[in-house]
């Protein structure tokens, strides 16, 4: 359905996103189906052409969704970055990951925004849409972009707009999910609203760049910590011999004053594990200490230890030692129905179960095999889920629910099963296999 036009855009803009990736390409789609031009850049060839063939480089955007984008002869994409100056908006969606010391690596952005500053041009809105803490715009961007000889406010428009994006999530897309806006100054923020018109249902307008980042970070922020409330009660009622999902279940009948949370092996995906550690790193350049926010981080990045420890258990129950063990990781990805592995509490716990000594594969059916990534690099191919091949492993370990899994047929062909997941509750045959962790 197209957008209503920005009533003061004197033509149809030409959006430029840089970054085709879990964020980019969703909203490459949007500003297309809104009438919009889009002309996307990345720096991976391979995903310049893929997209060009109308293929999706993503599982949760189906390739007619591309296919179908690229043949209304509206949507460019391009590696070539000397046509950053053709656009009249470029909307920056680059990672934003942690040091080893947990502090923001801002090496994309940095590097984005210096090939920017060579090309830009008056007139131009530069968009941020990666998460980042309250100041980047400001103080980190700004200052980079205007070695370009223009100036903020004047010769081109900035704002900061965060991204939304749920991979996998039935029930929203980009276009419904409303659009938080942060202008450098009033005429940065029209010029945003207007050009994001094309593509979002809602924008919400907020009073300054500073407003919409510290938005984002209390988004996830507050995730984190009720997920970390969750995976600490995990703990407790395991002690108690209490199911916590069973607690939780209980609880969510209340009509009021209560949003269930889900424990599970630790945190995954680009957000949630890794912005509040923005927003701790800013707070202490303010002699502030986080110690709630930083706690609910230790409790949710010591998870993947939790859950090895009770494969030991489920395995000493069986008179097996972890080591030298044949231990199944089912699912890579860092939550159901996607293909997406960023920092997902697999990868941790098979490089855990490793270091004990255990013979470690993997099987998901969206990743047939794993690529190098800044912390990992576990060279592995999926292995191809049979009766045969669960009966050949000591244990079978749960750590992605993805749909498309047969539970009941997983757990009936398993020596041993541990779920992290709760993907099991249905199961009736074979209880006495099932550990929950």
């Amino acid at each position: 359905m197209a957008k209503k036009k920005a009533e003061t855009m004197k033509k149809t803009p030409l959006v430029g996103i840089v970054g085709m990736g879990y964020v980019g390409l969703p909203l490459a789609r949007e500003f297309s189906l809104g009438g919009a031009g889009v002309l996307g850049f990345d720096v991976n060839p391979a995903t310049v052409s893929k997209i060009e063939k109308g293929k999706s480089p993503l599982k949760h955007i189906p390739n007619k969704d591309v296919a179908a984008m690229m043949a209304t002869g509206r949507v460019k994409v391009t590696a070539d970055m000397s046509k950053l100056g053709k656009p009249d908006a470029l909307l920056i969606c680059v990672p934003t990951p942690l040091t080893e010391n947990r502090e923001p690596d801002m090496q994309y952005v940095e590097v984005t925004c210096r090939t920017i500053a060579r090309y830009l041009r008056k007139g131009q809105l530069v968009v941020l849409e990666s998460t980042t803490y309250p100041g980047t715009t400001r103080e980190f961007m700004l200052p980079i972009l205007e070695q370009s000889g223009l100036k903020a406010g004047k010769d081109f428009y900035l704002a900061y707009s965060p991204e939304r994006e749920d991979p996998g999530n039935k029930h929203f897309r980009t276009a419904t999910i409303p659009k938080v806006v942060g202008g450098y100054d009033k005429a940065s923020l029209k010029m945003a609203e207007e050009i994001y018109a094309y593509a979002i249902d809602q924008i919400v307008p907020v009073k300054s760049c500073d407003v919409a980042e510290a938005a984002k970070i209390l988004e996830n922020t507050y995730r984190c910590v009720n997920i970390a409330m969750v995976n600490e009660l995990k703990r407790v009622f395991d002690r108690m011999d209490i199911d916590v999902w069973q607690v939780i279940q209980a609880a969510s009948t209340k009509p009021f004053g209560y949003t269930a949370f889900w424990p599970g092996p630790g945190l995954g995906g680009h957000c949630i594990p890794i912005d509040p550690f923005y927003l701790t790193w800013r707070a202490r350049q303010y002699g502030l200490p986080t110690r709630f926010i930083e706690l609910a981080g230790e409790i949710n990045t010591d998870m993947p230890e939790f859950v090895v420890h009770k494969v030991m258990d489920a395995l000493n129950e069986h008179r097996k030692s972890v080591k030298g063990a044949k231990v199944l990781v089912l699912g890579l990805a860092y939550k159901k129905d996607i293909d997406d592995v960023r920092e997902s509490p697999s990868l941790e716990l098979i490089e855990l179960l490793r270091d004990k000594g255990a013979k470690v594969d993997y099987n998901d059916p969206y990743i047939t095999q794993t690529h190098k990534q800044r912390k990992y690099n576990l060279k592995m191919k999926s292995k191809k889920l049979t009766a045969k091949t669960l009966a050949s492993y000591d244990c079978v370990l749960i750590s992605t629910d993805h749909s498309c899994y047969d539970y009941p047929w997983i757990v009936e062909n398993s020596k041993l099963v541990v779920d992290t997941r709760n993907a099991t509750a249905g199961v009736r045959k074979g209880k006495k296999k099932i550990f929950k962790a």
